[in-house]
């Protein structure tokens, strides 16, 4: 059995969490930068061009893409065969965070739901973990805003809704955040489940690199429809009007209750900040 010292992942953790904040991922540029083209609005395509401006900046000054450097949400995929030794894995986690945010000299966004007092290092810090086969960790940072955050949402639909009653609930979200959640977004959508496992979903689809379409040709089906009805909204780069209002739409998708449609819609700003590393 393989061990890894919990002081690996938080060092681990610490440099995923600047990096993300840091350098937006090749990925999300070039999709930036294909979009360029596909707008047809002028002060648009001016917008995606400052977009990239400004991470181009980020990644050569060496400071955060934006001001709100995100819920240090991280997923775990820890292998059945890796026996962690040291400390609490849990514990690592928000020590990595703890660092990272503070190395990086990136914002404390984390606070007491009521009161608003700052917890003063970003933590707790948002884990989900699976255990998966083999004998190591992967772990996956996804600093997120509370701007796109705000406009995420899980709903109970009746099994005759359907897929319609899918594609209406996210044109509502993506039509009620206009340009609050800094367009263009990416929608990861979650179908299937129960409540909760919906939400995680729908978070999970997020990850999708951008571009790729689901293995099943029906969600791919899907996947491309919405896509094409976001961009429908006229909301554009930025809320200043165009084509180009979504970069992507991911949906992941299981199976459900017989009285049940779950359906969870989680948008991201156009700062996609991902980033994953392997020990």
């Amino acid at each position: 059995m393989k061990e890894v010292h919990v002081d690996e992942i938080v060092s681990v953790i610490e440099k995923l969490f600047i990096d993300a904040n840091y350098n937006l991922s090749q990925n999300v540029l070039d999709t930036i930068k294909k979009s360029i083209d596909k707008e047809e609005s002028s002060v648009g395509k001016e917008v995606l061009r400052e977009l990239i401006k400004n991470a181009n900046l980020a990644r050569d000054e060496h400071i955060p893409i934006c001001q709100d450097t995100g819920l240090a949400v991280t997923f775990m995929e820890v292998g059945q065969d890796v026996h962690i030794i040291g400390g609490s894995l849990n514990d690592a986690i928000n020590e990595g965070v703890r660092r990272g945010y503070a190395k990086g000299y990136l914002r404390k966004s984390a606070c007491h739901p009521f009161t608003r007092k700052n917890t003063g290092d970003n933590t707790p810090a948002i884990i989900h973990v699976k255990i998966v086969p083999g004998d190591k960790i992967k772990i996956t940072v996804l600093p997120k805003g509370g701007g796109s955050e705000n406009y995420g949402s899980v709903r109970m639909l009746v099994p005759s809704e359907g897929k319609e009653g899918v594609k209406a609930l996210v044109l509502e979200m993506v039509t009620k955040g206009g340009p609050n959640p800094c367009p263009p977004i990416i929608v990861g959508v979650g179908i299937g489940g129960n409540f909760e496992t919906s939400a995680l979903l729908s978070k999970e689809a997020l990850m999708e690199p951008l571009g790729k379409r689901s293995d099943d040709p029906e969600i791919a089906a899907l996947e491309e429809e919405l896509l094409l009805a976001i961009n429908k909204t006229g909301i554009g780069p930025q809320g200043y009007g165009g084509i180009v209002t979504a970069l992507d739409v991911h949906v992941k998708m299981m199976p459900c209750h017989i009285a049940s449609l779950p359906v969870a819609v989680n948008i991201q700003c156009h700062a996609h900040r991902i980033k994953e590393a392997i020990i």
